[in-house]
């Protein structure tokens, strides 16, 4: 199934070398470019693409809002991976509380660009488990004192699923939950399908944001 991408960024030469880069790569088509935040929302709702690679900082609407105004509309189910210059950007991580479902250095070479879209569009990580443990280890520092739990929203997880979305917040790929927990990978897989759709959330990156930004995990203790 061909993923359809959208790209968003002011700059005209790296909207050209990314539509020539995506292009190129099996089982990906790029369907559109935008100039603008403002354009990339109308482009999202008009085509509706899978993934859109969008720039943080752009003029008039920037990245960071574009995120969130498509991602809060309702039909939209495009993930969207944000592109930054330094990986440690403090602007990623408003990314990813916008809904953002992963990031990208835009030095990143072809091969690099069209895993990150795979990988997004799937929604089984967010980059890597190296790159997730040190973002979210970021992430949760920025986001100041973690809350008590959402106990209301964690209730409706069973205790399995619960163990899943600390090891997740710890970055754990779902092989590395199965090996935790002793259960097969594919188990690991429906018990994430379940965390989503109960909570309510998009993809695996906003399941390990949601386990810091209410308190079920903490940096740097074992959550289990």
């Amino acid at each position: 199934m061909t993923i359809r991408v959208l790209i968003a960024d002011d700059q005209a030469m790296v909207r050209e070398a990314f539509s020539v880069l995506l292009d190129a790569q099996p089982g990906i088509e790029v369907i559109a470019t935008a100039s603008d935040g403002l354009e990339a929302v109308a482009k999202a709702e008009e085509l509706r693409p899978d993934v859109i690679v969008m720039d943080i900082r752009m003029p008039g609407l920037n990245g960071i809002d574009a995120t969130r105004e498509i991602t809060q509309q309702t039909g939209l189910s495009a993930k969207i991976l944000v592109l930054t210059t330094f990986d440690l950007d403090e602007y990623v991580y408003e990314a990813l509380r916008a809904g953002a479902s992963g990031f990208l250095l835009k030095d990143a070479s072809g091969v690099q660009l069209a895993e990150a879209v795979r990988v997004v569009a799937a929604g089984d990580a967010l980059l890597s488990p190296e790159i997730t443990k040190r973002l979210i280890k970021e992430f949760s520092l920025l986001s100041g004192s973690p809350k008590p739990p959402a106990q209301v929203r964690i209730d409706v997880l069973t205790n399995r699923e619960t163990e899943v979305l600390a090891l997740v917040a710890q970055g754990l790929s779902n092989a590395e939950i199965a090996g935790e927990l002793v259960v097969a990978e594919q188990t690991v897989k429906t018990h994430m399908g379940s965390i989503l759709q109960k909570l309510q959330l998009r993809d695996r990156t906003q399941a390990a944001v949601f386990a810091y930004e209410t308190g079920l995990a903490v940096p740097g203790r074992t959550n289990l």
